[in-house]
């Protein structure tokens, strides 16, 4: 991002304009292009605003300019609502005059193919020419309620009132914003700015993000996701973000495993694009949401648990006055991994003693009768004051809609306190909710999206990335894949232990074999072109003598060759038998296009895939979170003794997790890298790689 002062400068045009003009503003209010007339008039908007539609003398009443040059003066903010062409025009205008911001509703650009990406390369260009930054194309706009900018297209933004507050919403789809405003009315949920980032041909959200994190009346952020396009600026904002102590909520679309597709490791279609999304998040320190209502709903609660490294198993307590409800919410809290704590026996006692008893059970039930403003205030005080909570989740009945001066309002009371309270009302109650949000007590509108932003808030950590050096520009290199012995020689120099090997031309089978290790062994198929052995026949194993090595390595060719005729084996590995150890792992390396390298860990084999139970993590990682990994991965489980059985040295598996992670640095040319399976000893006893595969940018030999 650029220095303060710039970053000033652009979040003022951006959200704090002085002066904003409409080019292509229309005389019909109703129509999108005369929409922002109408809302600016709407919202009050104190500055100076100018239309610009050279075919009218006026618009909607106004007075309507032939040009931006024509204007009295230079505007800070323009929104642009023309063609594309005429949209390039008038960048090149903006740029001769020194308007400092763009934004651009026009389509027609990149998402119209080769025709539209040299479209938007001279709406680039155009703007280059002076100082002006871009929104978009295919923004519906920014809005900033606290100011009256109303810089949008957007339908729902027609009624009046847009409510203030202090969250912050960038969405890469345009519709979403006027989704989350009419989600937010009546709820006590407000927003400091809103901005469709469009199709991002200049300012990314990150960028925007970033340039309005000095602004005192953000206080958190909510972002709407289709893409991990301009990731850098992503990771540039959320380091800043964390220093500046905001919290960020994502909503991401997609969990498209087209990004497997593309590569030829196991690694690749465990990692997918959905799976590096929320690694990159966990190391943004954002909170991802699973539910499109959490995303409104989250900033409430991120402001109130704040990101811990090491934080313990939550301890979470559900107290209510409908136990149908609590059970709903019990059962959503134990499906994303989070379980209540039931109150203590002494607890108990002391909760009576003070007129407000429940049974000694999982859910503090206080019953329809407790519903009272004084049994509710003290259940409360005693539960936040007890120690033995870090979270509170109430569960109103049907008070919370037709009497919320009973529940409600106690509930409210208690918002200040460190331990925090969050309210979820069985009916539909938006007047509870409005009056809970407004006392500083998140309220959600369904147990699914209350127990979702639970989850994300405690499981938010500090941002540990920076962006610097992670994502490489330009388009993927032309690469190449080694053969398994090239591959395990580069293992074996980074650090990961490899099984001892040797190679056998199939012209020399003849001659007298004589190996460095004892028999049995494995004999493979040696080629940069299979790198999947077991799917050709390239593999028999337990080849007990010289004679099995020979006529193994001739079934091999010809199994080869009945798979592809294109692969031609004239070469085969022979390694000794390895004992398999107390379990398998796989441990991959890859370098996203998205989120750049990524290390990731799973139960190794030819299926590793299949089970879809991994941990990714963006490389390179520390000892302690490959640990980490190790604990995530449920196929691993066994090698911490499990009822038992003898333990696996974790310890060896996460120095060989850190080594190979440490390719982002070590060989920035390595694009994949995998080690399967990972033969893992008993403690004390190491590991070592069994298999080995490495693609590589093509060095051009």
């Amino acid at each position: 991002m650029e220095n303060p002062a710039s970053r000033q400068a652009l979040a003022q045009a951006l959200l704090n304009p002085r002066s904003v003009a409409i080019v292509g503003a229309s005389d019909n209010p109703a129509k999108t292009t005369g929409r922002p007339q109408r809302f600016l008039a709407q919202e009050g908007f104190a500055g100076n605003a100018y239309f610009i539609n050279p075919t009218r003398d006026s618009v909607q009443g106004e007075k309507a300019w032939p040009s931006l040059s024509a204007l009295p003066e230079v505007p800070e903010h323009v929104y642009i609502m023309t063609g594309a062409e005429a949209a390039i025009e008038t960048v090149g205008e903006c740029a001769r005059l020194g308007v400092q911001v763009a934004t651009i509703l026009s389509a027609g650009f990149a998402e119209d193919g080769e025709e539209g990406r040299e479209r938007e390369n001279r709406l680039r260009g155009q703007a280059a020419k002076g100082p002006v930054r871009l929104v978009g194309p295919s923004s519906l706009g920014v809005v900033n309620p606290r100011a009256g900018v109303m810089l949008t297209g957007n339908a729902a933004f027609g009624e009046p009132d847009t409510p203030q507050g202090g969250v912050f919403v960038a969405s890469q789809s345009g519709s979403v914003i006027g989704s989350l405003v009419s989600r937010a009315r009546g709820r006590g949920i407000g927003f400091a700015g809103l901005v469709s980032t469009g199709g991002e041909a200049d300012l990314s959200l990150g960028a925007i993000c970033e340039a309005t994190l000095d602004d005192p009346g953000i206080t958190s952020y909510a972002l709407f996701l289709e893409s991990l396009r301009h990731a850098d600026d992503l990771a540039s904002f959320a380091a800043a973000a964390h220093r500046a102590g905001k919290p960020v909520a994502v909503y991401k679309l997609g969990k498209s495993q087209e990004a497997a597709a593309l590569t030829v490791s196991h690694t690749g279609a465990l990692a997918g694009e959905d799976s590096e999304a929320e690694a990159f998040f966990a190391a943004c320190g954002f909170s991802r949401v699973a539910n499109f209502e959490s995303l409104l709903e989250a900033p409430a609660l991120l402001q109130r648990v704040s990101a811990v490294a090491d934080r313990p198993r939550p301890r979470v307590g559900v107290v209510t006055t409908t136990g149908g409800g609590a059970a709903i919410m019990v059962d959503q809290l134990a499906l994303r991994g989070l379980s209540v704590a039931a109150p203590s026996a002494a607890l108990v006692a002391r909760m009576r003693e003070a007129g407000a008893p429940v049974p000694a059970s999982l859910i503090a039930d206080l019953g329809l009768a407790g519903a009272r403003h004084d049994i509710v205030s003290n259940a409360l005080q005693l539960l936040q004051d007890s120690g033995e909570f870090d979270l509170i989740v109430f569960v109103i009945g049907s008070s919370a809609r037709l009497n919320p001066e009973l529940a409600v309002h106690a509930i409210a009371e208690r918002g200040g306190h460190q331990v925090p309270v969050v309210g979820f009302a069985l009916p539909e109650a938006a007047e509870a909710a409005h009056l809970l949000n407004s006392a500083g007590v998140p309220a959600f509108r369904t147990p699914e999206s209350c127990a979702d932003v639970v989850a994300a808030a405690f499981a938010r950590r500090p941002a540990t990335i920076d962006g610097h050096g992670r994502f490489a520009a330009g388009p993927p290199p032309a690469a190449q894949v080694l053969d398994e012995r090239e591959s395990a020689e580069l293992l074996d120099g980074q650090g990961v232990p490899v099984t001892p090997a040797t190679a056998l031309a199939l012209a020399d089978l003849d001659r007298p074999l004589e190996l460095p290790f004892d028999y049995p062994v494995v004999v493979k198929a040696l080629s940069d072109k299979l790198p999947h052995k077991s799917d050709a026949g390239g593999v028999v194993l337990n080849v007990r003598d010289a004679d099995g090595v020979r006529a193994a390595a001739r079934s091999i060719a010809t199994s080869v060759a009945a798979y592809d005729q294109a692969i031609a084996i004239d070469r085969v590995l022979v390694q000794p038998m390895a004992d398999r150890g107390v379990g398998e792992a796989l441990v991959g390396y890859r370098l996203s296009p998205e989120v750049g390298p990524v290390i990731v860990l799973s139960t190794g084999g030819v299926l590793a895939e299949v089970f879809a139970d991994s941990a990714v993590r963006l490389a390179p990682v520390t000892q302690e979170t490959a640990h980490e990994m190790i604990r995530e991965v449920k196929g691993l489980t066994p090698l911490t003794g499990y009822r038992g059985a003898p333990a696996g040295d974790t310890d060896a598996l996460a120095e060989a997790i850190v080594a190979l992670s440490r390719l982002a640095t070590d060989h920035p040319e390595v694009l994949e890298a995998e080690a399967n399976p990972v033969s893992v000893g008993m403690v004390g006893k190491g590991v070592v790689a069994l298999d080995a595969l490495v693609r590589r940018a093509h060095d051009g030999r």
